[in-house]
């Protein structure tokens, strides 16, 4: 099942920010951001596990030098952020990065509520108004995994970005990837991006999702762990409509994984979507 839900918008941030669209791009980012905890090493995962329930208070310091790198984007697609919890020191991980990195317009999707504990969410955060949002709760044997569906622009033409975050079983993503088909599958203009937790291969090997959302055959980035990356498990996806002028892994962002960066030029047709349904700046919104 899937609800329309609003954006959440932060307040206006003053940003050196390159102008929007700017030569018909789109400056994409996928990141799992691992609530904020450093991992750069195996041993980590026990010696920092802790920091999965309590608070740290380099936690947001963090959060600030990922937002000095978000800020470079224009649609930034977030996994295992958390949306106020004990854990995070009660912040809302999206809405502070898109305050920090000065996107006016941010959703969270609470995928696992673990009450006071921990808010296990995907966050997106946009420099383009939203058209439409909607969340979708993802089929799987145990409950907790989410994709959010935003579209900018309105017609056939319109832009079409999913950020998802999907199960470590085979079986789990077989059905997670089978329920993204059936809503991919008449769409035109289509970005799916996040930690799939599964090869480019993998991907490929997935009958339905490939018919779907066919691809351009794509050098592997590998992301994951970030320290010593070995795997392609984030991804930025595009549909055959789509063709993108750079593709690159990032940094280290303290988390286990390494962020994915697109620079996508877009169609004409879609580009004049967006624009129509944008707007103007001093519009009443």
């Amino acid at each position: 099942m899937s609800n329309e839900v609003k954006a959440d918008k932060t307040a206006s941030v003053t940003s050196t920010h390159k102008p929007l669209l700017e030569g018909g791009h789109l400056r994409l980012l996928t990141f799992n951001l691992q609530v904020g905890i450093q991992t750069s090493a195996y041993h980590h995962y026990l010696t920092r596990s802790w920091q999965h329930f309590l608070p740290n208070r380099k936690r947001v310091k963090r959060l600030d030098v990922m937002s000095d790198v978000l800020g470079q984007f224009d649609v930034v697609g977030l996994q295992e952020a958390d949306g106020g919890s004990f854990r995070s020191s009660r912040i809302n991980q999206v809405e502070y990065l898109a305050a920090k990195a000065g996107f006016p317009h941010h959703f969270k999707q609470l995928n696992r509520n673990l009450g006071h504990l921990a808010q296990h969410s995907n966050g997106l955060l946009s420099r383009l108004v939203p058209t439409k949002i909607e969340e979708h709760r993802l089929p799987g044997t145990l409950p907790g995994r989410g994709a959010i569906h935003v579209r900018f622009g309105n017609g056939p033409d319109a832009l079409h970005i999913f950020v998802a975050h999907l199960a470590l079983s085979h079986r789990g993503r077989v059905r997670q990837l089978n329920y993204l088909s059936e809503i991919i599958q008449p769409l035109r203009h289509v970005v799916v991006m996040g930690d799939l937790n599964c090869t480019p291969a993998q991907l490929h090997a997935h009958e339905r999702f490939s018919t779907s959302l066919p691809l351009h055959p794509v050098t592997p980035l590998l992301s994951y762990p970030s320290w010593q990356p070995r795997q392609a498990l984030d991804h930025i996806l595009l549909s055959q409509t789509l063709e993108a002028a750079e593709v690159r892994v990032m940094d280290h962002l303290f988390s286990d994984h390494l962020p994915i960066a697109v620079d996508l030029p877009l169609p004409a047709a879609c580009l004049l979507a967006i624009k129509k349904a944008t707007p103007a700046p001093n519009a009443t919104q």
